[in-house]
């Protein structure tokens, strides 16, 4: 049974062109990952399907009475909202029937025998409704999900606003398995997860009955939940049955069979192109000549299989750093209240640590403390001497509306326009990328202009918060040569341990001092 049928998509944005006459379909129970590189219109398909966005051409069409479930990347949440009203808004339409079914029984007193007939049948349907729905449980799912989530140690009552950007990812699942929908539409929902977390949601999908499809760059996760994989690439959608592994090997033998057949026809039009102009000016062989010409002219032509750049990551050194690059001595973290314990910790030279640990107990806060971008409470940081910082931040907030261009000069003023063009090709941005806006961007776009920036002026220390976020498999596999090769050290916040395990000289479990566990 069809779910969604989309027949003849097609879509851009100005003279860029996003989708080319693209069709697809989810069948029930398919678990599809939709992937693709940095860049390739992913997410702008999951806003197409879900009429946030209105394509150029084509029809989308759902089942009827389909319920729809979607978590968008850049879903955000409104200050003065609580946890707990995020989590009752997977139940707004209930809490609608029951002011309904409350201002009904605020009227009956006025009410007239065939008046009160239709309120009183009325009512029944309502009540009917609510008690299918399980609304009077409500308070018991969401007691049940805020501990799935382990959002109850948050204080159900906190303001989102004060959330990290795992905490507000784990919010924003946990209302959207509240709703229960039909279909899951998960728009690379793991990151900001911790280790943990992506476990639960990984046992969830592969334990669930309905059909969802999931954007992701998390090559293990993508492994254990999806059974089909949809390939975005060159303005289609290409259909691989099976999990990500099996799609890397079907597709590699299709591109080398395809590398084939072009290289043959390309033999085979020369030959031909050759023959003509040999034979078309002699009598004896002209009709040989314009039936080769024929031959040439109906020819379907294979396309070349374009080689999409692939980001070239290098960290520019400055001098040598001192032996100590910081130490803390009983520093205690946080903002209006504490987040730790008293903290001990060092980090010598040459040393690669990860600040390991869940969501929210104060890893990005430690970060930024050592950093001096937020004072201490207690306690006091060290800093070595000749330190040279690179600092990437988790988020970034706010619509950039300069051009990539623009944000790179401002960065590096002094630079003419080719180095800027060619340091941002290097890191995988396309000419189109260059002149966009930076709010256009994908997430995994905005992130290689981001490390663009840090890389390109020297430094000796890193402080690298969940750099792999957002970031396709090719410009991970850069980061990480980069970060091999490169001489100085390096703070890293990361919950992929397939990216790091081998980078690593050792770990900080951040839940020993914690005070958020």
């Amino acid at each position: 049974m069809s779910i969604l049928n989309v027949e003849h998509l097609s879509h851009g944005f100005g003279d860029r062109e996003i989708f080319e006459d693209v069709s697809f379909r989810l069948l029930k129970g398919e678990h599809i990952g939709l992937v693709g590189a940095n860049g390739e219109g992913k997410s702008t398909f999951m806003s197409i399907i879900t009429r946030q966005l209105e394509p150029d051409a084509g029809k989308i069409e759902w089942a009827k009475n389909i319920q729809v479930g979607y978590l968008d990347q850049h879903a955000v949440l409104e200050a003065g909202m609580r946890i707990v009203d995020v989590l009752e808004g997977a139940f707004a339409s209930l809490f609608q029937w029951e002011a309904r079914m409350n201002e009904i029984c605020d009227q009956m007193g006025t009410m007239e025998e065939e008046e009160m007939n239709a309120a009183m049948e009325e009512l029944g349907m309502i009540q009917d409704l609510l008690m299918a729905h399980d609304f009077y449980q409500i308070d018991a799912k969401i007691e049940e999900i805020a501990n799935a989530f382990e959002l109850k140690e948050l204080g159900l009552t906190r303001d989102v606003s004060e959330l990290s950007g795992g905490q507000r990812t784990k919010v924003l699942l946990a209302k959207l398995l509240l709703s229960k929908p039909d279909i899951l539409l998960l728009d690379e929902p793991t990151n900001y997860l911790d280790v943990q977390h992506i476990e639960w949601l990984s046992r969830y999908l592969q334990d669930y009955e309905n059909a969802f499809i999931l954007i992701s760059h998390d090559i293990p996760f993508l492994n254990r939940v999806v059974n089909v994989i949809y390939h975005v690439e060159e303005r289609h959608l290409e259909r691989y049955p099976g999990d990500y592994r099996h799609f890397e090997e079907v597709y590699a033998a299709r591109r080398v069979q395809q590398e084939a057949a072009y290289k043959r026809q390309q033999q085979e039009m020369a030959e031909l192109k050759d023959f003509v102009a040999r034979n078309k000016s002699r009598v004896a062989t002209r009709n040989m000549a314009m039936s080769r010409q024929k031959k040439l002219d109906k020819m379907e032509k294979i396309q070349k299989m374009e080689e999409r750049p692939k980001p070239e990551f290098h960290f520019e050194m400055a001098r040598t750093s001192g032996k100590m690059i910081f130490e803390t001595k009983d520093l205690v973290i946080g903002y209006e209240e504490p987040l730790s314990r008293p903290i001990q910790m060092q980090m010598e030279r040459g040393n690669f640590l990860v600040l390991r640990g869940a969501n929210g107990i104060g890893k990005t806060t430690l970060l930024r403390t050592i950093l001096g971008e937020i004072p201490g409470i207690a306690g006091k940081v060290e800093l070595g001497d000749y330190l040279e910082l690179g600092y990437y931040e988790q988020e970034t907030t706010g619509e950039n509306r300069k051009t990539c261009i623009e944000e790179l000069w401002d960065t590096f003023p002094t630079w003419n326009q080719f180095e800027v063009r060619s340091a941002l090709a290097k890191c995988g941005l396309t000419t189109k990328n260059i002149e966009s806006q930076v709010r256009v961007l994908s997430g995994g776009e905005q992130a290689k202009l981001r490390l663009c920036k840090i890389m390109n002026r020297p430094s000796n220390v890193l402080f690298l918060d969940e750099p792999t976020n957002h970031l396709d498999q090719d410009a991970k596999e850069a980061l990480h040569q980069a970060l091999r090769e490169y001489r100085g050290s390096v703070l890293l916040i990361c919950h992929e341990p397939e990216f790091y395990q081998d980078l690593m000289t050792g770990e900080v479990d951040c839940s020993e001092w914690s005070l958020k566990i």
